[in-house]
Protein backbone atom coordinates (compact mmCIF):
# COMPACT_ATOMS: atom_id res chain seq x y z
CA UNK A 1 0.00 0.00 0.00
CA UNK A 2 1.25 3.38 -1.18
CA UNK A 3 0.52 6.51 1.46
CA UNK A 4 0.74 9.76 1.33
CA UNK A 5 -0.88 11.61 -1.59
CA UNK A 6 2.85 13.41 -2.53
CA UNK A 7 3.87 10.12 -3.83
CA UNK A 8 1.27 9.40 -6.16
CA UNK A 9 0.74 10.66 -10.01
CA UNK A 10 2.07 13.68 -11.64
CA UNK A 11 1.74 17.38 -9.88
CA UNK A 12 -1.66 18.79 -11.08
CA UNK A 13 -1.62 21.15 -14.41
CA UNK A 14 -2.01 24.35 -12.16
CA UNK A 15 0.78 23.71 -9.80
CA UNK A 16 3.82 25.54 -10.34
CA UNK A 17 7.28 25.58 -8.96
CA UNK A 18 9.77 28.75 -7.72
CA UNK A 19 13.35 28.27 -6.57
CA UNK A 20 13.77 30.77 -3.53
CA UNK A 21 16.69 30.29 -2.66
CA UNK A 22 18.86 29.32 0.82
CA UNK A 23 16.93 29.80 4.09
CA UNK A 24 19.24 30.52 7.33
CA UNK A 25 16.20 29.54 9.87
CA UNK A 26 14.85 31.61 13.08
CA UNK A 27 15.71 28.85 15.43
CA UNK A 28 19.15 28.45 13.68
CA UNK A 29 19.04 25.61 11.55
CA UNK A 30 19.97 25.52 7.41
CA UNK A 31 18.43 24.46 4.55
CA UNK A 32 20.43 24.77 1.08
CA UNK A 33 17.77 25.35 -1.29
CA UNK A 34 14.30 25.93 -0.59
CA UNK A 35 11.20 24.85 -3.61
CA UNK A 36 7.91 26.28 -3.39
CA UNK A 37 4.82 24.70 -5.17
CA UNK A 38 1.70 27.20 -5.73
CA UNK A 39 -0.80 27.91 -7.55
CA UNK A 40 -2.62 31.21 -8.79
CA UNK A 41 -6.35 32.47 -9.57
CA UNK A 42 -6.95 34.75 -12.00
CA UNK A 43 -5.32 37.47 -13.65
CA UNK A 44 -2.93 40.27 -12.16
CA UNK A 45 -3.87 43.48 -12.32
CA UNK A 46 -1.08 46.01 -12.72
CA UNK A 47 -0.43 50.01 -12.25
CA UNK A 48 2.73 52.01 -11.95
CA UNK A 49 4.61 48.95 -12.54
CA UNK A 50 2.91 47.05 -9.39
CA UNK A 51 0.16 44.14 -8.88
CA UNK A 52 -2.47 46.00 -6.97
CA UNK A 53 -4.74 43.02 -6.73
CA UNK A 54 -3.14 39.81 -5.42
CA UNK A 55 -4.17 38.33 -2.61
CA UNK A 56 -2.41 35.15 -0.43
CA UNK A 57 -4.41 32.59 1.04
CA UNK A 58 -3.08 30.92 3.52
CA UNK A 59 -3.53 26.83 4.51
CA UNK A 60 -3.70 25.35 7.75
CA UNK A 61 -1.80 21.97 9.32
CA UNK A 62 -2.92 19.65 6.39
CA UNK A 63 -4.20 22.13 3.82
CA UNK A 64 -2.00 22.70 0.73
CA UNK A 65 -1.82 25.21 -2.33
CA UNK A 66 -5.27 23.91 -3.48
CA UNK A 67 -7.47 26.03 -2.60
CA UNK A 68 -9.98 26.22 -5.43
CA UNK A 69 -11.00 23.85 -8.17
CA UNK A 70 -11.56 20.01 -8.11
CA UNK A 71 -9.66 17.02 -7.32
CA UNK A 72 -7.17 15.49 -10.10
CA UNK A 73 -4.82 13.79 -10.90
CA UNK A 74 -1.61 14.21 -8.35
CA UNK A 75 -4.31 16.35 -6.11
CA UNK A 76 -6.01 13.69 -3.79
CA UNK A 77 -8.75 16.84 -2.47
CA UNK A 78 -10.82 19.75 -3.91
CA UNK A 79 -10.01 22.99 -3.40
CA UNK A 80 -10.15 23.75 0.46
CA UNK A 81 -12.17 26.67 0.46
CA UNK A 82 -14.08 26.16 -3.11
CA UNK A 83 -17.03 27.82 -1.82
CA UNK A 84 -15.53 31.19 -1.08
CA UNK A 85 -12.87 31.03 -4.04
CA UNK A 86 -13.72 31.17 -7.49
CA UNK A 87 -15.50 33.29 -9.73
CA UNK A 88 -18.59 35.32 -8.35
CA UNK A 89 -17.59 33.86 -5.01
CA UNK A 90 -16.33 35.97 -2.20
CA UNK A 91 -13.14 36.56 -3.04
CA UNK A 92 -14.17 36.61 -6.87
CA UNK A 93 -10.94 35.27 -8.99
CA UNK A 94 -12.73 37.91 -11.59
CA UNK A 95 -11.30 40.47 -9.61
CA UNK A 96 -8.38 39.39 -7.47
CA UNK A 97 -5.34 37.38 -8.37
CA UNK A 98 -5.17 35.02 -5.65
CA UNK A 99 -2.45 32.94 -4.86
CA UNK A 100 -1.67 29.81 -2.40
CA UNK A 101 1.12 28.04 -1.68
CA UNK A 102 2.51 25.00 0.05
CA UNK A 103 4.18 26.00 3.05
CA UNK A 104 7.42 25.29 4.00
CA UNK A 105 8.16 22.24 5.91
CA UNK A 106 4.54 20.57 4.03
CA UNK A 107 4.03 17.74 1.54
CA UNK A 108 2.70 19.08 -1.43
CA UNK A 109 5.48 20.15 -3.74
CA UNK A 110 7.42 22.51 -1.08
CA UNK A 111 10.58 21.50 0.53
CA UNK A 112 9.98 19.57 3.69
CA UNK A 113 10.81 16.59 5.82
CA UNK A 114 9.75 14.16 2.57
CA UNK A 115 12.00 16.17 -0.10
CA UNK A 116 15.61 14.51 -1.15
CA UNK A 117 19.10 15.83 0.44
CA UNK A 118 21.98 17.04 -1.09
CA UNK A 119 23.05 12.89 -0.90
CA UNK A 120 19.43 11.69 -2.77
CA UNK A 121 17.57 10.67 0.08
CA UNK A 122 14.90 11.87 1.95
CA UNK A 123 15.60 14.71 4.16
CA UNK A 124 14.02 12.68 7.05
CA UNK A 125 15.27 12.92 10.38
CA UNK A 126 17.73 15.85 9.10
CA UNK A 127 14.73 18.28 8.67
CA UNK A 128 15.64 21.40 10.98
CA UNK A 129 12.97 22.95 13.22
CA UNK A 130 11.30 25.64 11.28
CA UNK A 131 8.61 28.80 12.74
CA UNK A 132 6.01 30.41 11.23
CA UNK A 133 8.31 33.30 10.88
CA UNK A 134 10.26 30.81 8.74
CA UNK A 135 7.37 30.35 6.82
CA UNK A 136 6.35 33.55 6.25
CA UNK A 137 10.09 34.36 4.78
CA UNK A 138 9.10 31.49 2.58
CA UNK A 139 6.24 33.37 0.99
CA UNK A 140 7.82 36.48 1.08
CA UNK A 141 10.45 35.41 -1.47
CA UNK A 142 7.95 34.17 -3.62
CA UNK A 143 6.24 37.38 -3.40
CA UNK A 144 9.53 38.96 -4.81
CA UNK A 145 9.24 36.41 -7.72
CA UNK A 146 6.26 36.78 -8.68
CA UNK A 147 5.87 40.51 -8.72
CA UNK A 148 4.17 41.17 -5.61
CA UNK A 149 5.68 44.70 -3.35
CA UNK A 150 2.24 44.41 -1.30
CA UNK A 151 -0.36 42.05 -0.71
CA UNK A 152 -4.05 43.60 -0.98
CA UNK A 153 -4.83 41.21 1.65
CA UNK A 154 -3.51 38.44 3.78
CA UNK A 155 -6.15 36.01 5.18
CA UNK A 156 -6.13 32.84 6.84
CA UNK A 157 -7.26 30.31 9.24
CA UNK A 158 -5.61 28.59 12.16
CA UNK A 159 -2.40 27.79 11.12
CA UNK A 160 -2.80 30.02 8.32
CA UNK A 161 -4.41 32.47 10.54
CA UNK A 162 -0.66 32.40 12.43
CA UNK A 163 0.90 33.41 9.49
CA UNK A 164 -1.72 36.42 8.23
CA UNK A 165 -1.24 38.19 11.74
CA UNK A 166 2.79 37.33 11.15
CA UNK A 167 3.00 39.17 8.24
CA UNK A 168 0.63 42.25 9.81
CA UNK A 169 3.36 42.37 12.41
CA UNK A 170 6.51 41.57 10.26
CA UNK A 171 6.09 43.18 7.23
CA UNK A 172 3.17 45.65 7.21
CA UNK A 173 4.41 47.67 4.39
CA UNK A 174 4.06 44.73 2.34
CA UNK A 175 0.10 44.08 3.01
CA UNK A 176 -3.06 46.16 2.52
CA UNK A 177 -5.20 44.82 5.08
CA UNK A 178 -5.51 40.86 6.62
CA UNK A 179 -8.23 38.67 7.69
CA UNK A 180 -6.65 36.39 10.94
CA UNK A 181 -9.62 33.63 11.83
CA UNK A 182 -9.69 31.20 14.31
CA UNK A 183 -6.15 31.52 15.88
CA UNK A 184 -3.82 33.43 18.43
CA UNK A 185 -1.24 35.76 18.90
CA UNK A 186 0.66 33.03 20.65
CA UNK A 187 0.23 29.44 21.24
CA UNK A 188 -0.74 28.29 24.72
CA UNK A 189 -0.02 25.53 26.92
CA UNK A 190 -3.35 23.99 26.15
CA UNK A 191 -2.37 23.91 22.48
CA UNK A 192 1.40 22.52 23.07
CA UNK A 193 0.04 20.09 25.16
CA UNK A 194 -2.01 18.74 22.49
CA UNK A 195 0.14 19.28 19.93
CA UNK A 196 3.16 17.72 21.77
CA UNK A 197 0.81 14.11 22.23
CA UNK A 198 -0.12 14.23 18.79
CA UNK A 199 3.93 14.39 18.01
CA UNK A 200 4.34 11.85 20.64
CA UNK A 201 1.77 9.50 18.79
CA UNK A 202 3.78 9.79 15.32
CA UNK A 203 7.65 9.49 16.86
CA UNK A 204 6.52 6.43 19.26
CA UNK A 205 5.44 4.56 16.46
CA UNK A 206 8.35 2.00 15.63
CA UNK A 207 8.27 2.19 11.99
CA UNK A 208 9.11 6.11 12.88
CA UNK A 209 12.74 5.15 12.41
CA UNK A 210 13.77 8.13 14.44
CA UNK A 211 12.07 10.10 11.37
CA UNK A 212 14.29 7.90 8.40
CA UNK A 213 10.95 5.54 8.01
CA UNK A 214 11.03 6.26 3.72
CA UNK A 215 14.88 5.54 4.11
CA UNK A 216 13.76 2.37 5.93
CA UNK A 217 11.14 1.55 3.36
CA UNK A 218 8.52 1.86 6.01
CA UNK A 219 5.76 4.34 7.32
CA UNK A 220 4.13 4.79 10.87
CA UNK A 221 0.65 4.54 9.46
CA UNK A 222 -0.54 4.00 13.54
CA UNK A 223 1.16 7.17 14.56
CA UNK A 224 -0.20 9.34 11.83
CA UNK A 225 -3.83 7.52 12.84
CA UNK A 226 -3.65 8.33 16.09
CA UNK A 227 -2.05 11.70 15.60
CA UNK A 228 -5.44 12.92 13.27
CA UNK A 229 -8.03 10.87 15.77
CA UNK A 230 -6.36 13.68 18.66
CA UNK A 231 -6.29 16.44 16.49
CA UNK A 232 -9.70 15.77 14.98
CA UNK A 233 -11.17 15.67 18.30
CA UNK A 234 -10.06 19.14 18.75
CA UNK A 235 -10.94 20.45 15.56
CA UNK A 236 -14.87 19.61 16.24
CA UNK A 237 -16.95 20.55 19.18
CA UNK A 238 -18.36 18.00 22.04
CA UNK A 239 -21.77 19.04 21.38
CA UNK A 240 -21.33 18.33 17.14
CA UNK A 241 -20.14 14.83 17.94
CA UNK A 242 -23.06 14.34 20.70
CA UNK A 243 -25.41 15.16 18.10
CA UNK A 244 -24.59 13.18 15.44
CA UNK A 245 -23.05 10.25 17.06
CA UNK A 246 -24.36 10.50 21.17
CA UNK A 247 -24.21 6.28 22.13
CA UNK A 248 -24.83 5.31 18.75
CA UNK A 249 -22.98 2.17 16.91
CA UNK A 250 -21.83 1.60 13.51
CA UNK A 251 -24.43 -0.47 11.11
CA UNK A 252 -22.53 -3.08 9.83
CA UNK A 253 -19.58 -2.98 12.39
CA UNK A 254 -19.92 -4.77 14.95
CA UNK A 255 -20.33 -3.07 18.27
CA UNK A 256 -18.35 -0.57 17.19
CA UNK A 257 -19.36 3.02 18.65
CA UNK A 258 -20.49 5.13 15.73
CA UNK A 259 -18.12 8.36 16.52
CA UNK A 260 -15.26 5.75 16.56
CA UNK A 261 -15.93 4.97 13.16
CA UNK A 262 -15.99 8.39 12.04
CA UNK A 263 -12.73 9.02 13.76
CA UNK A 264 -11.21 5.82 11.53
CA UNK A 265 -12.49 7.37 8.83
CA UNK A 266 -10.67 10.62 9.21
CA UNK A 267 -7.92 9.24 9.80
CA UNK A 268 -7.24 6.91 7.02
CA UNK A 269 -8.05 9.85 4.52
CA UNK A 270 -5.22 11.39 6.09
CA UNK A 271 -2.68 9.01 6.21
CA UNK A 272 -3.18 8.34 2.34
CA UNK A 273 -2.49 11.80 1.32
CA UNK A 274 0.12 13.63 4.54
CA UNK A 275 3.08 12.85 5.39
CA UNK A 276 4.16 12.03 8.78
CA UNK A 277 7.26 13.85 9.14
CA UNK A 278 5.15 17.21 7.93
CA UNK A 279 2.88 16.13 10.34
CA UNK A 280 5.69 16.42 13.10
CA UNK A 281 7.17 19.10 11.28
CA UNK A 282 4.59 21.71 10.92
CA UNK A 283 2.98 20.65 14.45
CA UNK A 284 6.61 21.52 16.28
CA UNK A 285 6.46 24.87 13.84
CA UNK A 286 2.96 26.16 15.20
CA UNK A 287 4.48 25.47 18.94
CA UNK A 288 6.69 28.13 18.56
CA UNK A 289 4.13 30.32 16.92
CA UNK A 290 4.31 33.90 19.25
CA UNK A 291 4.57 36.89 17.39
CA UNK A 292 5.83 39.13 20.40
CA UNK A 293 9.11 36.83 20.30
CA UNK A 294 11.98 39.21 19.87
CA UNK A 295 9.56 42.31 20.03
CA UNK A 296 8.78 43.32 23.14
CA UNK A 297 5.80 40.36 23.87
CA UNK A 298 2.71 40.17 22.29
CA UNK A 299 1.29 43.63 23.70
CA UNK A 300 3.79 45.75 22.08
CA UNK A 301 4.15 43.55 18.87
CA UNK A 302 0.04 43.48 18.26
CA UNK A 303 0.22 47.41 19.57
CA UNK A 304 2.33 48.23 16.66
CA UNK A 305 0.23 46.79 13.71
CA UNK A 306 -0.99 49.57 11.67
CA UNK A 307 -2.41 47.11 8.89
CA UNK A 308 -6.40 46.75 8.67
CA UNK A 309 -7.37 43.99 10.57
CA UNK A 310 -10.10 41.80 10.46
CA UNK A 311 -9.98 38.74 13.29
CA UNK A 312 -12.88 36.62 14.05
CA UNK A 313 -13.46 33.06 15.80
CA UNK A 314 -15.70 30.74 16.29
CA UNK A 315 -17.82 30.47 18.98
CA UNK A 316 -17.58 26.65 19.52
CA UNK A 317 -13.72 26.32 18.93
CA UNK A 318 -12.09 24.59 21.87
CA UNK A 319 -8.65 24.31 20.00
CA UNK A 320 -8.51 28.56 19.65
CA UNK A 321 -11.04 29.91 21.88
CA UNK A 322 -12.54 33.40 21.50
CA UNK A 323 -10.24 34.66 24.66
CA UNK A 324 -7.54 34.25 21.94
CA UNK A 325 -8.87 36.63 19.14
CA UNK A 326 -10.76 38.81 21.99
CA UNK A 327 -6.64 39.49 22.79
CA UNK A 328 -5.60 40.32 19.13
CA UNK A 329 -8.71 42.22 18.37
CA UNK A 330 -8.65 44.73 21.90
CA UNK A 331 -4.53 45.45 21.37
CA UNK A 332 -4.40 45.55 17.43
CA UNK A 333 -5.67 49.61 17.01
CA UNK A 334 -6.83 48.71 13.21
CA UNK A 335 -9.37 46.59 14.40
CA UNK A 336 -12.89 48.02 15.60
CA UNK A 337 -14.03 44.63 17.25
CA UNK A 338 -14.06 41.02 17.11
CA UNK A 339 -16.45 39.26 14.80
CA UNK A 340 -17.91 36.03 16.06
CA UNK A 341 -19.10 32.94 13.82
CA UNK A 342 -21.36 30.69 15.32
CA UNK A 343 -21.26 27.20 14.04
CA UNK A 344 -21.93 23.36 15.39
CA UNK A 345 -18.46 22.55 14.21
CA UNK A 346 -16.03 23.91 16.50
CA UNK A 347 -12.94 25.15 15.24
CA UNK A 348 -14.06 23.29 11.42
CA UNK A 349 -16.32 26.24 11.42
CA UNK A 350 -13.44 28.41 9.55
CA UNK A 351 -13.78 25.47 7.06
CA UNK A 352 -17.13 24.81 6.90
CA UNK A 353 -19.54 28.29 7.77
CA UNK A 354 -18.72 29.64 4.27
CA UNK A 355 -21.92 31.84 4.92
CA UNK A 356 -20.51 33.60 7.96
CA UNK A 357 -16.81 33.57 6.44
CA UNK A 358 -17.70 35.62 2.98
CA UNK A 359 -18.65 38.59 4.34
CA UNK A 360 -15.53 38.87 6.50
CA UNK A 361 -13.79 37.72 3.26
CA UNK A 362 -15.20 40.70 1.58
CA UNK A 363 -14.95 43.55 4.60
CA UNK A 364 -10.93 42.71 4.36
CA UNK A 365 -10.79 43.23 0.53
CA UNK A 366 -12.75 46.70 1.30
CA UNK A 367 -10.20 47.48 3.78
CA UNK A 368 -7.51 46.49 1.57
CA UNK A 369 -8.03 50.03 -0.12
CA UNK A 370 -6.76 48.07 -3.76
CA UNK A 371 -9.54 47.41 -6.41
CA UNK A 372 -9.89 44.34 -8.05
Amino acid sequence: MTYGGWRRGDPPASRRFAEVGPLELELGGHLPQVQVAFETFGSPVQRDGRVVNAVLVEHALTGDAHVHGPAGPGQATSGWWDALVGPGRALDTDRWFVVSSNVLGGCQGTTGPSSEGPDGQPLGSRWPATTIRDQVEVERRLADLLGISCWAAVVGGSMGGMRALEWAVGWPERVGAALVLATGAAVTADQIGTQNAQIAAVTLDPAWHGGGYAAAGDFPVRGLSLARRLAHLTYRSEAELEERFGHSRQPGQGDLPAVQSYLDHQADKLVQRFDAGSYVALTGAMNTHDVGRGRGGVGPALNGVRVPLVVAGIDTDRLYPLRLQAEIAAQVPTCPELDVVASRFGHDGFLLESDAVAPLLRRTLDLSGAVG
